[in-house]
């Protein structure tokens, strides 16, 4: 799509966008075990428990920066911080890494609860933990949901041709998905931060030794949390979209819409299910590749959100392309490749083999070109670059050096030292 930047309507309301994050973390006692206790934190909304009993998920409300959305996040840390704090059962912390703890055995993990009503949502949980096993479920991650602003879509559609603004919004929404899918691997490569593990994530007898996994991102790698297959997704128009997931549904390979783990999914306002996304249309996407980074205090910096802003905006500039099956199977590729430590690793990307660190070189550098005339985008380019060109800036990199010895003994202490943080922030 070519974006005027000489057109005073857009350009009053080209960065605008709204962000919001899912954020999910374990929790544990102090001697680096997970949690047997049950979820703490009652119904509220914005601290939820995940697959697991153990696993917190929080949720922010929706904002319109990362500083926002940021500090969103760090809110509702410091009232889980608060709550673990005074525990009848014992203080308790709030895990900061992608990759568990301590884990004995599968007994160590309890998979979620929920009564009544929402009874049906532990059988879903449990009928995944025989699928794709308990130690999967272990892994957390952070969801990074995008909206344009309702002002940006309006300045770009009177150029369109779409008949009406719905069918404008949703189409858009599905080219940008594609190409977000298309760039995953990009995303995984700046913002990988799991290389370390427990041995018992491996082994039940390798408890306490601490292992270089040969992953940055163990969750997007082959060793992640994938379905059994590749799907291929119709992005023709919002109702292929829908049938092409539901096909894998009646065909028995997933279970429900909700089993589909792929990099990027496309949501509505509400409730979320693709009978409410084909009635209500697209509202938003959600970004699934993030690690939680154990080198900030809430698992994720704004500097990674504000360039995957730019990114988005990158993307909408660019030409729609054809993302058949082997370019969707390729995409997949190329995440998982991305997740490797050696980031000398060969990917193909727009037809060409080369390193995944001179891609992402090459591709920071069209970034860079398209966005020059905007002086404080040279800023937020510049943080990533300087990961890309000193590797030991790299998220991966750092993490490896200070916990590859004594992961679970060092992060005990990160844990500690983020919660004492959290408690004393205003």
């Amino acid at each position: 799509m070519n974006l005027d930047f000489n057109d005073e309507e857009l350009k009053k309301v080209f960065f605008s966008a709204e962000f919001g994050l899912e954020k999910e973390c374990l929790r544990i006692n102090k001697d680096g075990f997970i949690s047997y206790t049950e979820h703490p934190f009652g119904d509220n909304p914005n601290i939820q428990k995940d697959f697991c009993e153990s696993q917190t998920e929080f949720v922010t409300d929706v904002f319109n920066s990362a500083e926002e959305v940021c500090r969103s996040l760090k809110s509702l840390h410091k009232l889980a911080a608060e709550m673990l704090r005074d525990l009848p059962t014992g203080r308790e912390f709030l895990w900061p890494f992608s990759n568990p703890p301590y884990v004995r055995d599968e007994n160590d993990i309890f998979v979620a609860i929920f009564d009544g009503e929402m009874q049906n949502k532990s059988l879903y949980r449990e009928y995944l933990a025989e699928k794709y096993g308990k130690m999967k479920m272990l892994y957390s991650g952070i969801h990074f949901n995008f909206s344009f602003t309702e002002s940006f879509l309006r300045s770009i559609y009177k150029n369109a041709e779409d008949k009406t603004f719905v069918d404008f919004k949703n189409n858009l929404y599905l080219e940008l998905s594609k190409k977000i899918v298309n760039y995953a691997w990009l995303i995984v490569y700046l913002t990988a931060a799991s290389p370390v593990m427990d041995g018992s994530f491996l082994k039940s007898d390798a408890i306490g030794k601490s292992v270089l996994s040969g992953y940055s991102s163990a969750r997007c790698s082959e060793i992640g949390y994938w379905n059994d297959f590749t799907p291929i997704i119709s992005y023709d128009s919002l109702e292929s979209y829908v049938s092409s997931i539901n096909g894998y549904v009646e065909n028995g390979k997933l279970r429900s819409a909700s089993e589909l783990y792929y990099p990027v999914r496309l949501k509505p306002r509400g409730d979320n299910s693709l009978e409410n996304l084909i009635e209500k249309g697209i509202n938003h996407v959600e970004i699934r590749v993030f690690d939680d980074n154990p080198l900030s205090p809430i698992g994720i910096f704004k500097e990674d959100i504000e360039f995957i802003h730019i990114l988005i905006l990158y993307l909408i500039s660019k030409d729609d392309f054809i993302f058949d099956a082997e370019s969707q199977i390729n995409a997949i590729l190329n995440e998982k490749k991305a997740a490797s430590f050696d980031d000398t690793t060969t990917i193909t990307f727009n037809g060409t083999a080369k390193s995944v660190r001179q891609h992402a070189l090459d591709t920071i550098d069209e970034i860079e070109e398209y966005f020059k005339d905007f002086d404080f985008v040279s800023e937020i380019i510049y943080y990533q670059k300087n990961k890309i060109i000193n590797t030991e800036k790299r998220y991966a990199n750092i993490v490896a050096a200070e916990f590859g010895d004594d992961y679970v003994k060092k992060g005990i202490r990160l844990s500690e030292r983020y919660a004492d943080e959290l408690l004393n922030w205003e």
